[in-house]
């Protein structure tokens, strides 16, 4: 007994009924739920087997399209049951294909078909008749938008293959399969528009995914830290959605998406890092809103990196910088706190980061409630007991909430944080300026796919800049993204 489906895909069928069978059987011998029933053709001594799983199936289906189908059919007396004859004259069902390696088989068996084997061949039937439950469409909980589309991506790829569909009516959507993990088998979907998206990019993608060599993917952040190209980085270079409209519109720009089976969560690549400061609302509002809350997205991603350790920095390396009053407060504030200014600083960012992961982990009622004893109770009971400093409390916090302003950015901005508190410790305003001057170094050495990851700021003028800093109006996006070589403009009619 083997573990992995493609184990089989040198294995065939005989021409024996009962070999077969056996065969199938022997493979499947462990699974409580194999479901295997002897039927005859038309009531003659010809004898089919059907293979399916109990409760992956529709039994109302396989009764009515399979069953009822091949026992009370009328065959012509002269006729030689053969697979190609019980498909195209006895079968009712819409979906039926023929399968010769047991592999094949086996993957149909696993996935909700029905599988018919016949005497005296060496093919197999296989029927359509997939009837498991899934999860109905809904808005994602994470990407929750005022305006725009309210369904999002589910479980099921075929249903997340039909929802991309229905925004996407043209022959130009490419979608390809393939199948990954040694024991999951899971589907995986590559989706792109042909006269968009760049030739060798597919390419290249559909490559990475045939190397990968895990036993299981169960979600699409398995094939997204196996194919991106810095995988100790914490910048993203792969783009992440559960919404079919954000898809989409990734589409159309050139770029491909990659849809996993069992997981609502879609890739989509090149991914560029002004995305990270893209709302999924900015495209269905007006665009000087949308503008506004752009901009302010960069500006909190700098507050929230840069705050604390400017703050460390300043009351350690360069205290007559501040003006003498607030210098004067901030060292009367300091009084009586135990430990220094860069321990407290580290320990603030570690509690509301510890607080925060809390409030996303918890039950909805519990996160709410231990939010608010977490940073109102603890945090002032923690000020009036002198461990920690008012002034230290309401950077680290103001930096805190300004992070939560670019969700995409989570994590980078938790370690440049960290990084930019010590060095500001050691070398004051100057470290602050060296780890700025690295951050933007290594920003514009990333590739995304062969993308340069700030091809949006390659050429500082407006029309290259126009979906990057700002959202420009429609009349204004008349082309695509610079990494797009195959067809820039939008509105040309080819």
């Amino acid at each position: 007994m083997s573990g992995s489906v493609t184990d089989y895909s040198n294995v065939y069928l005989s021409k024996d009924l009962d070999k077969n069978v056996a065969l199938l059987k022997g493979i499947l011998s462990r699974d409580a739920i194999l479901r295997v029933r002897e039927v005859y053709v038309g009531g003659s001594n010809i004898r089919c087997v059907l293979f399916y799983m109990d409760g992956m199936v529709n039994s109302h289906q396989i009764g009515e399209t399979v069953v009822q189908s091949i026992v009370k059919c009328n065959a012509a007396s002269d006729a030689q049951i053969t697979p190609d004859y019980i498909e195209k004259n006895i079968l009712f069902a819409d979906d039926v294909g023929q399968k010769q390696t047991v592999s094949d088989i086996l993957r149909a068996i696993l996935y909700g078909d029905t599988v018919i084997l016949t005497q005296n061949s060496t093919t197999a039937l296989v029927v359509n008749t997939k009837g498991w439950k899934t999860r109905g469409i809904s808005e994602p909980e994470g990407e929750r938008v005022l305006q725009g589309p309210r369904e999002g991506f589910a479980e099921s790829a075929m249903t997340n293959v039909s929802l991309l569909r229905r925004k996407l009516v043209t022959p130009d959507l490419c979608v390809e399969m393939l199948n990954i993990g040694r024991r999951t088998d899971t589907k995986v979907f590559v989706c792109y528009l042909g006269t968009l998206a760049d030739s060798k990019t597919v390419n290249n993608l559909k490559k990475q995914l045939k190397k990968i060599d895990i036993d299981g993917i169960l979600d699409s952040n398995y094939i997204a830290e196996s194919i991106r190209g810095s995988r100790l980085g914490v910048l993203k270079t792969i783009g992440s959605t559960e919404r079919p409209d954000v898809v989409a519109a990734r589409l159309l720009e050139g770029r491909i998406a990659v849809i996993v089976d069992g997981t609502p969560a879609v890739l989509t690549l090149p991914y560029l890092f002004s995305e990270n400061f893209q709302s999924d609302e900015d495209y269905y509002i007006n665009f000087w809103v949308a503008s506004l809350g752009r901009a302010l997205r960069w500006l909190s991603f700098f507050i929230s990196v840069s705050v604390p350790g400017v703050f460390v920095a300043l009351t350690t390396h360069h205290f007559e910088l501040l003006p003498t009053h607030f210098a004067l407060t901030v060292s009367r504030l300091r009084e009586g706190v135990p430990i220094a200014t860069v321990a407290e600083c580290m320990a603030l960012i570690f509690a509301f980061e510890i607080l925060k992961e809390a409030g996303l982990r918890s039950p909805e009622n519990l996160g709410h409630a231990l939010n608010v004893v977490g940073a109102l109770v603890v945090g002032q009971a923690a000020v009036e007991a002198g461990i920690i400093s008012a002034p230290m409390l309401i950077a680290v916090a103001f930096s805190a909430i300004a992070g939560l302003m670019v969700p995409r950015l989570s994590a980078a901005v938790f370690y440049l944080r960290i990084i930019n508190v010590i060095v500001c410790a050691a070398f004051g305003l100057y470290g602050y300026f060296i780890v700025s001057s690295l951050f933007v170094l290594r920003v514009f050495s990333i590739k995304s796919f062969g993308v340069d990851y700030t091809t949006s700021f390659a050429k500082p003028d407006f029309w290259h800049l126009k979906d990057s800093f700002i959202r420009a109006g429609w009349n204004f996006m008349k082309t695509r993204p610079d990494f797009n070589f195959n067809l820039i403009r939008r509105r040309d009619k080819k």
